[in-house]
């Protein structure tokens, strides 16, 4: 048979006070029509399927078939920091843009509530009452032609579309679908808002550390100036020296300042992340040894692909597109509606509760697609093109997450061979320093070669904070990158539909 586009035809709907023989014999009419029209409904075809977009597989991204180490609940508590456990609970709790999230999943429940309730019989009560002339040349006849006259309905009705084709279960997936991807990105947007509370509060320690450092070098640059000024006039120094001395204060003085700068800049953004005002937080001043850093994974398995939130919102998307392709489809198939209605209906308030008054009817209706022009064949290519870009996609997320947590392995694994050999630099500048400071109290060197030794740990010192914040910073991506805390609540929001 020659496929043909059909456009949508609705079959007249027929009522009658009460059923009779012969308005049996019309109901019988009528399925017999609709079987027929059943048949023809085959020449309304969506024609060939678009191919689908495979999804990435696991294995050909390089993920593992092991279990990666599960990130916790509340991954920042494993920093073992009170106080950023504190103000990232609180950023959950008081951040607007978690609740502009959180009205997005309330109102993608909504609609998946009222496409649950279009799918069951919808009832409705009518109470009217109403005064009108009626005219002298229309269909009502003497007396009532050309009076006034009161006239009174209590009606109750009864209506339902049997889902014969699956459309209405289709049409409640997808939007359960869209709900839990709604879901899934409010917990995007709280894992990336805990994410930057801890980077940030992780930041303002290492710039708090780096000025303790930074005060240490102003004092040991004003000893060397002193001393340097002693030297000139033993004779032991020139001036060359003495300007050099005066010149490295007030650069310390100067990046003591930026430093201050920094501080102020960053617990501003920590009082606006959490919901607070820009000084709140004036006086935080974390340490930034309490922090704890985190161990690496022994693998990157696959389940980091259930685990982070935007890889399940795309995995739900392409779950709702692939129902809206089923809904697509079940539009070339008819469609039937059944409607009941009983009531009393009468000219005269006083007479509408009366026997007599009594009326009642039987709709059934059947709406099939004839010719369309093409219109419904579009629109279901149109689906299958939303579900290969859902794919497409999810394979961009599940790239881009694997990617993120690659990255942060790696320089984890980096960090860690680093800050390994710049312990046993520290060290070693540490232990130059102590022997400096023996030999000058024992009288056998002089307090120069003690101030300039420390300036050599105290270069290491600040380099050992730079890769101490790095690594505990890069963990925090980490974490991020495995998922963080989330959970699926699937259970919950088909519970509540």
């Amino acid at each position: 048979m020659k496929k043909l586009s059909l456009p949508h035809l609705s079959l007249p709907r027929l009522s009658w006070p009460s059923v009779s023989p012969i308005g049996r014999t019309g109901l019988t009419a009528l399925v017999a029509v609709a079987s027929a029209v059943v048949l023809l409904a085959g020449c309304a075809t969506p024609g060939e399927p678009t191919p689908r977009q495979a999804e990435t597989a696991p294995a050909a991204v390089g993920l593992s078939d092991t279990p990666s180490a599960a990130a916790p609940a509340r991954w920042w508590t494993t920093l073992g920091d009170p106080q950023l456990s504190g103000l990232v609970d609180q950023a959950l709790r008081d951040q607007p843009s978690l609740a502009v999230a959180q009205a997005r999943v309330a109102r993608a429940r909504a609609v998946a509530g009222i496409t649950k309730a279009a799918d069951g019989p919808q009832a409705n009560l009518t109470v009217e009452a109403s005064r009108q002339r009626y005219t002298e040349n229309g269909l009502v006849p003497p007396p009532i032609a050309g009076s006034m006259q009161n006239t009174g309905t209590v009606q109750a009705g009864l209506s339902w579309g049997p889902d014969w084709y699956g459309q209405q279960a289709a049409a409640l997936a997808s939007s359960l679908g869209q709900a839990r991807a709604a879901q899934a990105d409010a917990a995007v947007a709280a894992n990336a808002l805990a994410t930057q509370v801890a980077r940030a509060y992780v930041g303002l320690a290492r710039l708090v550390a780096q000025r303790e450092v930074a005060q240490r070098t102003l004092a040991q640059r004003d000893e060397l100036r002193s001393l340097t000024q002693q030297r000139v006039g033993a004779g032991l120094d020139t001036q060359v020296e003495l300007v050099q001395a005066d010149a490295a204060l007030p650069d310390t003085r100067a990046q003591i300042e930026s430093l201050d700068e920094q501080i102020t800049l960053a617990r501003h953004q920590l009082a606006a992340l959490s919901g607070q005002a820009p000084n709140a937080l004036d006086g935080l001043t974390p340490t930034i040894d309490r922090l704890a850093a985190q161990a690496l994974p022994p693998t990157l398995g696959a389940d980091l692909l259930g685990r982070r939130p935007d890889v399940v919102a795309a995995r739900w998307r392409i779950e709702a597109a692939g129902q809206d392709v089923k809904v697509a489809r079940t539009q070339f198939y008819p469609n039937v509606n059944l409607t009941a209605f009983i009531g009393f209906n009468a000219i005269g308030l006083d007479q509408v509760l009366e026997f007599g008054s009594r009326q009642f009817g039987v709709t059934p209706a059947l709406h099939l697609p004839l010719f369309d022009g093409g219109r419904l064949r579009a629109q279901l290519t149109g689906r299958e093109a939303d579900l290969n870009l859902a794919v497409a996609q999810y394979n961009a997320t599940v790239l881009d997450a694997v990617r993120e947590a690659s990255d942060a392995i790696s320089s984890l694994q980096s960090l860690v061979r680093q800050r390994k050999e710049q312990a046993d630099a520290l060290a070693g500048a540490q232990k130059a320093h102590d022997l400096a400071l023996q030999r000058y109290r024992a009288g056998l060197g002089s307090y120069l070669i003690v101030l300039n030794t420390e300036s050599q740990w105290l270069a290491q010192r600040r380099q050992a904070v730079d890769l101490q914040a790095r690594e505990i910073d890069t963990g925090v991506a980490l974490l991020k990158a495995l998922g963080g805390g989330w959970a699926d609540d699937t259970q919950v929001v088909a519970a509540a539909h």
